[in-house]
C-alpha cells in the first residue's frame, strides 16, 4: 500500500467517525427535546413552559377521527394541560414511557416515530416532525395511531 493511499483511507475513516459522531449527538437533541416537552411537558409533568420551549408556535397533532381529520393546535393542547394539572391530574399514577424505533435526521429536518407506552401497554405509535431553528430543535407537527 503507497502512503498516498495509506493517507487517503485514513482520511476517509475519520470524516465517517465524525460524521458518525454528528449524527449521534444530533439524535440525542432531537431526543432530549421530545423527552423534555413531550414525554415530560405532556405526557407525565404537565408542565407548560417546557412545552412552549420544545413545540412550535405553529405545531398541530393531526389524527383520524370517526374517519375525519381531526387537528389540535398545541395552544388548546396547552390548554388541556393546564386545566388537567389544576385538577390535579399530574402526575400520572401510571408514567408514559417513550421507545425510540427510528430517527431520520437529514440537515435541519428530522423525522422520529414513537412507541407511546403505559406499563407494558403500546397505547400509540407517533409520527413527530421537528425542524432545527436558531435556538434548537422544535416538535412542528405530529400524527398518530391509536392501538
Amino acid at each position: 500500500m503507497t502512503k498516498k493511499t495509506f493517507l487517503l483511507i485514513l482520511g476517509l475513516v475519520l470524516v465517517t467517525c465524525l460524521s458518525a459522531a454528528d449524527e449521534a449527538a444530533e439524535k440525542a437533541a432531537v431526543i432530549k427535546v421530545i423527552d423534555n416537552a413531550y414525554l415530560n411537558g405532556i405526557c407525565n409533568m404537565g408542565d407548560v413552559e417546557a412545552v412552549k420551549k420544545g413545540f412550535h408556535e405553529d405545531f398541530s397533532l393531526k389524527g383520524i377521527n370517526n374517519g375525519k381529520l381531526s387537528v389540535l393546535p398545541i395552544s388548546r393542547w396547552i390548554e388541556i394541560i393546564g386545566k388537567r394539572k389544576a385538577e390535579g391530574q399530574y402526575p400520572p399514577k401510571e408514567k408514559t414511557r417513550f421507545e425510540y424505533p427510528f430517527i431520520d435526521i437529514t440537515g435541519n429536518t428530522a423525522m422520529v416515530k414513537i412507541h407511546f407506552l403505559r406499563g407494558d401497554k403500546h397505547i400509540y405509535t407517533d409520527y413527530l416532525l421537528l425542524l432545527r431553528f436558531s435556538e434548537g430543535w422544535r416538535i412542528t407537527d405530529k400524527i398518530y395511531f391509536s392501538h
